[in-house]
This record gives C-alpha cells, sequence and structure tokens, in this order.
C-alpha cells in the first residue's frame, strides 16, 4: 500500500509551526506496513489544495490530509474537498449530535460557527474526534482512499490510530512492508556508509537500507518489500555482523528511551551538572514518562560562581585548570550527586561554540564526567563546529556514559 500525505495552513508554510502530523502519520502508517511516497504542505487556498487533490490522488492507495477543519472563514478544506469528489455539502444530524454532547456542560457554547462543523460533504464517512469539534471525514472512490483530519496534532493523533488505521487494516487486506531498526554511536555517516558498501550491494531485491543521522548517533531503517519480507531476519543479523565492533542497538527506541529503561531497572537515582549544554541532558531524561523515578534534578551552572557556590568546584583549580577541564567536570558532577543524592551524576563542560575556542581547546572540545559510589572518572572529546551538534552530541555521549556506569557498577551508597 502506498500513501500520501498532504498538510494545509499557512502556518506551515510561514515557518510559524512544525509539522509534526506528518511525521506522526507516517510513522503510524510505517507500523502498519505501508510506504509513504510523498509528503506535500500547501496554502489555505481553494486553488492550492485543489491542485495538489489532483496530483498526489492517482500516485497513492491513500491520501491522508491534515488541516483546514476548523470553524473559522479561513478552513476551506471540506468545501475543496466536496468539488474534488463531485459532491455536496450537507448537515450531519449524528455529528451535529456529538457537538451536543461535547457541549453539554457549557450548551452556550455551542454557536453558529461550532455549528459549521456539523456540515460536511454528503459522500463522506464522519470520524468522531473526541478531542476537539472538527470531525475527521474518510471517503472512497475506486479503491482508493483519502482521509482528512484536524490539524492539531492531539486531535490528529487521536483520531488516527483509533479511527483510521482499524479502517485502513479492514480495507487494506495485505500490507507488504516491514523494517528493522539499528541505533549506531560514534561514527560518522559517510564513515557507516564505507564500511557497509558491501553490505549494501549485496541486499536482496525488494531490501534497502536508509541513514537517519542525527547528533551524536547515526539511526540505520532496513525496509523490506513483498518477498523480501522473509529474508529480513537474515539480513538484520548480516547487518549487526557488519557492525561489529561498533557501539550499536536494535529496535526502535530512543538513547533516553534505553537509558529509561537501564534506570527502571537498575533502582539507581541520577542527577545531572551541565555547563555548555545548558539542560539539554535534563530535558531528554525528562522528556520520557516516569523519569520523576529515577531523576532527581539537573543544574545548570553556566557561570563559574554558580560551579563554585553551587557545586563546589574548587576556586583555584577553575583559575589554574580553567572551566573546561577535567578537574573541573569531574567536581561538577561530584557536585551534583552531593547537592541531590542521587547514586549517580553526570557533568559536562566544554565550548559549544560558535566563539570561544582557543588554539588549545577549539569550538568542540567537552569534557564529561561521571561520578558515583567508588566511581569518578572523565574523558575529553572533540565534537564539531556547530553549536547545536556539539550539544547534542555532548548529551547524547552523556547519557550513554552515565548508562554505562550504572550498568557496571551496584547502587549502594559509597
Amino acid at each position: 500500500m502506498k500513501a500520501s500525505i498532504l498538510t494545509i495552513g499557512d502556518e506551515i508554510l510561514l515557518g510559524q509551526i512544525l509539522d509534526t502530523n506528518s511525521r506522526f502519520i507516517a510513522r503510524e502508517l510505517s507500523n502498519l506496513g505501508a510506504e509513504t511516497v510523498e509528503m506535500r504542505s500547501v496554502a489555505d487556498t481553494r486553488t492550492e489544495i485543489l491542485r495538489a487533490l489532483q496530483e498526489m490522488w492517482p500516485l497513492a492507495d491513500v491520501l491522508v490530509i491534515t488541516g483546514g477543519l476548523g470553524p473559522t472563514k479561513d478552513d476551506i478544506t471540506k468545501n475543496a474537498l466536496a468539488e474534488f469528489f463531485h459532491t455536496t455539502l450537507e448537515f450531519n444530524p449524528t455529528v451535529y449530535a456529538w457537538l451536543e454532547e461535547m457541549f453539554a456542560a457549557q450548551p452556550e457554547r455551542l454557536n453558529a460557527y461550532n455549528k459549521t462543523q456539523a456540515i460536511l460533504p454528503k459522500n463522506c464517512v464522519a470520524l468522531r474526534n473526541l478531542k476537539g469539534t472538527a470531525c475527521g471525514m474518510w471517503f472512497e472512490q475506486n479503491g482508493k482512499i483519502a482521509v482528512s483530519l484536524p490539524g492539531v496534532p492531539f486531535e490528529t493523533e487521536h483520531l488516527f490510530p483509533t479511527e483510521v488505521l482499524p479502517r485502513l487494516k479492514t480495507h487494506f487486506k495485505e500490507l507488504k512492508l516491514s523494517y528493522q531498526m539499528v541505533t549506531v554511536y560514534d561514527i560518522p555517516e559517510a564513515e557507516l556508509a564505507m564500511r557497509l558498501d558491501s553490505f549494501e550491494r549485496n541486499l536482496p531485491e525488494g531490501m534497502r537500507l536508509a541513514y537517519l543521522p542525527t547528533a551524536g548517533l547515526v539511526r540505520l531503517r532496513l525496509t523490506a518489500k513483498g518477498r523480501a519480507i522473509e529474508k529480513l531476519t537474515q539480513s538484520l543479523s548480516d547487518l549487526q555482523q557488519a557492525l561489529a565492533g561498533l557501539s550499536f542497538v536494535e529496535g526502535e527506541d530512543t538513547t533516553e528511551g534505553i537509558f529509561a529503561q537501564i534506570l527502571k531497572d537498575s533502582g539507581c537515582t541520577v542527577a545531572c551538572a551541565e555547563s555548555c549544554t545548558g539542560g539539554h541532558i535534563a530535558h531528554l531524561i525528562t522528556s520520557v514518562p516516569g523519569a520523576s523515578n529515577y531523576f532527581l534534578g539537573g543544574i545548570v551552572a553556566y557561570a563559574n560562581t554558580v560551579k563554585i557556590h553551587v557545586l563546589g568546584v574548587n576556586e583555584t583549580d577553575l583559575q589554574t585548570h580553567g572551566a573546561v577541564s577535567e578537574t573541573v567536570a569531574l567536581q561538577m558532577a561530584q557536585g551534583a550527586r552531593r547537592v541531590t543524592g542521587a547514586d549517580y551524576a553526570v557533568a559536562t563542560t566544554g565550548i559549544a561554540g560558535p566563539d570561544g575556542g582557543t588554539p588549545d581547546k577549539p569550538v568542540g572540545t567537552v569534557w564529561i564526567a561521571v561520578a558515583g559510589p567508588g566511581l569518578a572518572h572523565a574523558r575529553k572529546f572533540l565534537f564539531s563546529h556547530t553549536r547545536e551538534r556539539n550539544i547534542g552530541k555532548a548529551s547524547v555521549t552523556a547519557l550513554r556514559m552515565l548508562m554505562q556506569a550504572v550498568q557496571d557498577k551496584s547502587c549502594q551508597k559509597a
């Protein structure tokens, strides 16, 4: 099954919001076994919406549309869809009953604008939205499916798995696409591609390898279509052999997700002290639900005064070695552990850039230290010349060093 995704909204084209809907829908379709072949964003105009529908509809079995379904005059997706599918708009009493139920506690809020949400293309199936007033719409024509969903991300993220996926599974009995993910650390994408050149050249027909690089890691997606699905397990094994000697993890989980599971299993508590990463490590840790079970807190010690007065870094050591040094990183980690009472702590201090580098300590120089029961060690890294990449790489590396320390040692207090 081939799918296309169309997002409608001037706010996307103006860069005012991120198009998270396309990413979410594509991931859900991929998990279902569908292949997304195109994504497109267009303005909230009849001309642009119709042009996109005319061009995208013939190319895929499923077209998923988000946006332009609000109660205001600038939301015209319903009108464009009615025109495209040669039908008219009509009042839908079932949808109006849903709206009445939604506004039962405050019936005065069901005004004339909200009531227009019950006017839909005659030939669509309404998909109930429990998170908002705009319902979804399901169209079928010549074996193809078009689905229109609200643009608000949490509404799409409710409607798609609850209303759309079950219908797709019923409509398309045989979905022939499968994939496996492997996350590889500590190697640039180009070097990894050279290492896997022979593996890629010998992949079975119907199978391909995609590289998804981000700060500190490269995610590999091994995708198989049709009959090649039967060979996916063997190809995954071959890929793991080709990666021998590198640090890699199989599966879709993120670094912070893997970290969370290790901490939950260990019963340990952790903390962080951050300078150059500016709180990004704490953000990654707390992005996973349940982090309060093991994460006690973090200190963003950007200024030397905070390093001294909060973390207890020795002022003489700061003057002698500089903030970006092994001794300061170690004292920051030990201080974070002491202040929070955590079993383990990680600290970062470095030069994120773009300015501040010297010949001895160029931009990208980062010291990362871990402290725990009977443990205190630090490593120096030279990442890149780009501030965002330095912060990202340092944060991912710090998480990995911290989880390795937890796995290697017990959580008995020293």
